[in-house]
């Protein structure tokens, strides 16, 4: 019900008010302060000839800022040079080495990454059989580089839950 006060409030007249908008003259210019009209107004008085210099066009710079040209470039950047300099090689892909590739749409994966799935698996497979899955036969496996594999085994584990049994009660046994 407001919108539709407010929209007969607003629009109240529009045709008259929008005429009157269009026929008002405009720009009107700065009003001026008090002493700087009178300024002006004596400038004026004392030298005719200021006027004529306002209102006459000068041809010789006319002729001038038509010789102007003004020509611009953007700067190139360091990456596109660089990338002009030397043809990209083609990336290499190789297919993800889990049996759940199908719960994601991962195709084929480049070679020096891998999926989140393979790195729980191989975290996973590390933290259970550290002897046969070392950080050289991982990085064989996967095709990461060395230190990258050493740093993820280094830094990041897996989940492991524990429970512990309360003290002065006994542990429930599981079947």
């Amino acid at each position: 019900m407001g919108a539709a006060v407010t929209r007969a409030i607003r629009n109240f007249n529009l045709e008259n008010r929008a005429e009157r908008e269009i026929s008002r003259m405009k720009p009107s210019p700065a009003p001026r302060h008090p002493s700087t009209k009178n300024l002006l107004r004596e400038q004026m008085s004392s030298h005719p000839e200021i006027k004529g210099e306002i209102a006459r066009k000068d041809d010789k710079l006319l002729s001038l800022l038509k010789d102007v040209y003004v020509e611009s470039k953007d700067p190139v950047s360091f990456v596109q040079v660089k990338d002009a300099g030397t043809p990209q090689k083609p990336k290499e892909f190789r297919l993800p080495k889990d049996h759940h590739s199908d719960m994601i749409n991962v195709k084929n994966i480049p070679k020096g990454k891998i999926s989140i799935v393979e790195a729980l698996t191989l975290l996973n497979n590390h933290k259970l059989y550290p002897d046969t899955w070392t950080a050289e036969k991982i990085a064989e496996e996967y095709h990461l580089e060395q230190q990258d594999v050493n740093s993820l085994l280094k830094y990041f584990i897996t989940f492991e839950v524990k429970i512990l049994p309360r003290e002065g009660k006994k542990a429930i046994q599981s079947k």
